[in-house]
């Protein structure tokens, strides 16, 4: 086999399970040889992690190693993808409420009589019952007069729609806002996209001066190349682990004091790669500094990253989310929110922006009127179908929160037993109970591939994030996490008595 000028002369055939370790054990050295040079200047950590993974599972499959020695060999968890059609996990009784195995099944992923990972044949009862709900939406459409098949002339999503998102901004969050300030996107990226595209126009049209943008780090790196892309100037800052990796009052006043074109903050409330939420004390911190440079006539807006805000305790979501509720606030604020993690949607790609000031909103609607034309007829009645779901099974959302929960508790406590037969990491560290990401500390002299060739754990260096690759993040989103002795089960914080009716058979039309 060659890999990129590397050679491993080994047998293809008759290898027992021992030689296949071997085998493949030589073969991840050997990437990682070829790969660890790039890391800087290839492509970017995540890719470069991603690659390697996938090639190395190529490698294997072509000396014939099996497929239980791969899986024991090369656990992936780069990619924050949940794949709702791999997870085995059950807690408790088959069919109960921790029966996590029909998730698939219940949120209308699987196909019927599709058989999935754990073995179990799925109905397909929800993914047809979306289809029918799909078709009513669209008939409940056409009688209020808006025809999906035609041009929008707004281009920015069907009013229905819009109306039921700002219903779930204000019911959950109590925030005031109606139809026109929801602005639907295609996911978050595409959110965010739009919007930044859409805030050059509005702030060149109060000033000519440049536009700059403040990226706390570690972050989430999409929105930095999009700013990018539309001109801003970019202006990076490291937090620090005593702050467990937030932006603080006295570090945005300094910042905003040293950088007078900062003009847009972008802030995950829940942060991946970190795994930490902002408080509600420490968002009006935030809000305390910026409200003194408003009141002296410098418009700073914040970009606020919902993505993550529904996979924690919805009490501390709440507490969290009572930070906006102040008319000043909402007015300098928009908020992207997304049904990718905190529904494991991702592939469906729906996501919406809310802009509480109506200036703003109209100005960056020009983005999707412009870029589109028209959103995606067939994805809006999508978009519809599934939140008529998520309305009908309210306790989907908790026993998505319960599994996150159990497979960060169980990954925690495997890095744990890792690190004490061999002392990989300098801090393991405990999340805000929200995200599907794990960050750690590397012990000195590791990195993210030593971490890979000693365990077999792909993670993602912290240079994928605007910080240094002496920290990890691990997603435990795409594969199983094994229960390890001392996991127990009674851990996980919701009882059993809140999720009792999470295995509703069927769903009433």
């Amino acid at each position: 086999m060659v890999t990129h000028d590397l050679s491993v002369d080994l047998s293809t055939t008759s290898l027992n399970q021992e030689e296949q370790q071997a085998t493949l054990r030589e073969l991840r050295s050997q990437l990682i040889k070829y790969y660890r040079p790039l890391l800087q200047d290839g492509p970017g950590p995540i890719r470069i992690m991603a690659r390697i993974v996938t090639e190395l599972e190529k490698a294997c499959r072509q000396h014939n190693i099996s497929e239980e020695v791969i899986i024991s060999e090369i656990v992936n968890r780069t990619i924050g993808d949940i794949n709702v059609r791999l997870i085995t996990e059950c807690e408790g009784e088959p069919g109960g409420s921790r029966d996590y195995r029909l998730l698939a099944d219940e949120l209308g992923v699987a196909l019927p009589g599709e058989k999935l990972a754990s073995g179990y044949i799925a109905s397909g009862s929800t993914y047809l019952w979306l289809r029918e709900q799909m078709l009513e939406c669209e008939r409940l459409l056409l009688q209020q007069g808006f025809d999906l098949r035609i041009y929008d002339i707004y281009g920015v999503g069907n009013p229905v729609l819009r109306s039921w998102l700002a219903h779930e901004m204000a019911t959950l969050w109590n925030l005031p806002v109606t139809y026109e300030h929801i602005l639907p996107s295609l996911g978050a990226m595409d959110g965010i996209d739009k919007t930044l595209r859409g805030l050059t126009l509005h702030f060149q049209q109060c000033s000519t001066e440049g536009i700059g943008i403040l990226f706390p780090e570690p972050g989430f790196g999409v929105p930095e190349w999009q700013a990018r892309t539309y001109g801003y100037t970019l202006h990076r800052f490291q937090t620090a682990e005593e702050h467990h990796f937030k932006l603080t009052g006295s570090q945005l006043d300094a910042l905003l004091q040293e950088h007078e074109d900062i003009r847009v903050v972008y802030l995950t409330i829940s942060n991946n790669p970190t795994a930490f939420s902002f408080t509600a004390a420490e968002l009006r911190s935030l809000y305390d500094v910026l409200h003194r440079y408003w009141q002296n006539g410098r418009e700073i807006l914040v970009l606020a990253d919902l993505a993550y805000i529904g996979t924690s305790q919805p009490e501390l979501d709440r507490e969290r989310m009572s930070a906006f509720q102040n008319t000043d606030i909402l007015q300098h604020t928009l908020f992207v929110s997304s049904l990718s993690k905190t529904s494991t949607l991702t592939g469906e790609r729906f996501g919406w922006v809310t802009c509480a000031n109506p200036a703003i909103a109209n100005t960056i609607a020009a983005s999707w009127t412009n870029g589109m034309a028209s959103l995606p007829g067939e994805w809006q009645l999508r978009f519809m179908a599934y939140y008529r779901l998520l309305q009908e099974r309210p306790w989907l959302m908790e026993k998505l929160r319960t599994f996150y929960r159990m497979r960060r508790q169980r990954f925690i406590e495997q890095l744990r037993q890792i690190n004490t037969q061999q002392p990989l990491f300098a801090e393991i560290y405990v999340d805000d109970d929200t995200t599907v990401y794990n960050w750690s500390k590397l012990a000195p002299g590791e990195d993210a591939f030593s971490l890979f060739e000693k365990t077999g754990i792909a993670g993602v260096p912290g240079s994928g994030f605007g910080y240094t690759d002496a920290y990890i993040r691990f997603s435990i989103g795409f594969l199983p996490v094994p229960a390890a002795d001392s996991t127990d089960s009674k851990d996980a914080s919701t009882s059993d008595a809140t999720l009792n009716n999470m295995s509703t058979p069927n769903i009433p039309t």
